[in-house]
């Protein structure tokens, strides 16, 4: 399980860290700021476009190559970072490293449930997501700081590096299994059929919008409302990684026992969290107490949504659980555009976490949705 984290610590590192960098990145590229925003944009768009692709295709691999495969494209796209010379070539180079994301993370998620009993797979898809939440309280601290110090390249050779390590962890042990003999791109595809399985999408997209509405405008929060100087950023990022860390601990637990009450609960609690998080960012002390708390009440929906996938589409596993990822960084344009709205519109800076209070609310009405069709289905 940790070989297979360690590829998500990587993930977690250069997605969060380059959002730090952009500044460095401008400068050592000689481009506009709303260029450097390209490039975030351009690797969400890789995973949207390249989790369902990626899973789809490799249907027929077994798992353990398949996952292995998908961390060297990882590795070496981050690595061709390393020699980008303008803006053209670090575009797509960023949006290269973006397809094999989510494939990533669902094929590593599948493989890992399959290792252990049918009761621990929240448990075995969290110990996968934990490689992305040690990311903010380590790697992302540590890449930021090598970057600013030593040039921002540097960022990419890292986690171009880590992406090697994992394969050669994977490599040595990860259990070899067969692939399914009746897997095929046809029968992964035929999963964007069920119902439930865009239930469960749509929920992670309205549900944890929220979670990235308030995310994406963190640092103006906390030196804006809460007065905290900008050396304290570090703290906070960390605290917030933190909550991730022990959200994702507890949500694997919670959704061995029950994934959609596990869903019900998170998304209420989000909800309430969001509202707190706003009222107590007029003080700093308090402030860092909800940063910690969002942090680990939005990851604790993580392993239940990524069991939720994987219920609905026990016959295309890869292709299902990818999908949660293409879901998230939707989920993350969404919050951004939508916290970035209020905050245009002269509400403040704590209205984006009021927008994400609105978006937990609306997420656990799709959920209910979701459970009300499939009680209906089984009692029809």
């Amino acid at each position: 399980m940790c070989a297979l984290a360690i590829g998500g610590f990587g993930i977690g590192t250069v997605e969060f860290t380059t959002m730090g960098l952009l500044n460095e990145i401008e400068r050592g590229l000689g481009i506009t700021t709303p260029q450097a925003g390209e490039l975030i944009s351009a690797y969400a768009l890789g995973v949207v476009v390249g989790a369902p692709v990626l899973a789809a295709v490799g249907a027929r691999l077994p798992r353990k190559f398949l996952v292995m495969g998908l961390a060297a494209f990882i590795a070496l796209a981050n690595l061709s970072s390393v020699f980008a010379a303008g803006f053209g070539q670090m575009l797509v180079s960023r949006f290269a490293s973006g397809l094999p994301h989510g494939a990533y993370f669902g094929a590593a998620a599948v493989l890992a449930a399959s290792l252990v009993a049918p009761t621990k797979r929240g448990w075995a898809i969290a110990t996968v997501m934990s490689g992305l939440t040690v990311a903010n309280v380590l790697g992302v601290p540590f890449a930021t700081w090598l970057g600013q110090s030593l040039g921002w390249r540097l960022l990419f050779v890292l986690t171009g590096a880590i992406g090697l390590v994992a394969v050669a962890m994977i490599w040595r042990f990860v259990p070899f299994e067969p692939a399914h003999p009746e897997a095929s791109i046809r029968r992964e595809l035929g999963a964007l059929s069920r119902v439930q399985l865009w239930f469960a999408l749509l929920t992670g997209i309205v549900g944890f919008g929220g979670f990235f509405a308030t995310y994406t405008y963190i640092s103006h929060t906390m030196t804006s409302v809460s007065r905290l100087p900008e050396d304290f950023m570090p703290l906070v990022v960390a605290l917030y990684g933190l909550g991730m860390v022990l959200g994702n601990i507890l949500g694997g637990r919670l959704a061995d026992r029950s994934v959609m009450g596990t869903i019900y609960g998170g998304l209420a609690i989000v909800a309430i969290c969001m509202v707190l998080y706003a009222v107590a960012a007029v003080w700093w002390p308090t402030a860092l107490l909800m940063v910690f708390v969002v942090g680990g009440s939005g990851s604790m929906l993580i392993p239940a949504l990524q069991t939720r996938l994987l219920d609905s589409a026990p016959d295309a596993p890869t292709l299902a659980s990818s999908l949660n990822h293409s879901a998230l960084n939707i989920a993350n344009a969404l919050g951004a555009f939508l916290g970035g709205l209020v905050i245009g519109w002269g509400w403040g800076f704590t209205a984006p976490a009021l927008v994400g209070a609105v978006l937990a609310v609306l997420g656990l009405g799709v959920a209910a949705a979701s459970g009300r069709v499939e009680r209906r289905g089984r009692l029809a």
